[in-house]
């Protein structure tokens, strides 16, 4: 990703910040906002399959600008959750260059472990 793309993105967030606490009748984010997690979550569900359905036709502007409206409710949800992007972006950093089955295996060891602490000592 190119460091305007970066910003591009920072900007974005900036916008949705600005708009929490704002006027619902004026404003589609300020709205979303209003309505709460469950308001954002459904939209993130419903762009998600705009999305899917968008690549099985395989019309690329149409995955474009279904995958440019499930980005943006993504941002609204992290903003919502005090996130940004940059936080996603370390995260794919952090990702990069390790292999997906590696990084598959890892998070199944840790939830291994994370039950394992849960049901406490061995009896």
């Amino acid at each position: 990703m190119s460091p305007s793309s970066n910003d591009t993105l920072a900007r974005l967030a900036a916008v949705i910040e600005s708009r929490r606490g704002g006027d619902p009748a004026s404003s589609y984010v300020a709205r979303l906002f209003a309505k709460g997690p469950d308001a954002i979550l459904k939209k993130i569900g419903e762009e998600a399959t705009e999305t899917v359905m968008a690549a099985k036709d395989g019309d690329r502007a149409k995955i474009v600008y279904e995958v440019a409206d499930l980005w943006f409710h993504t941002l609204v949800a992290l903003a919502h959750y005090g996130l940004t992007p940059a936080e996603v972006l370390a995260e794919l950093e952090r990702r990069e260059g390790q292999s997906g089955l590696e990084e598959f295996a890892a998070r199944k060891a840790a939830q291994r472990d994370q039950e394992r602490d849960r049901e406490g000592p061995a009896a």
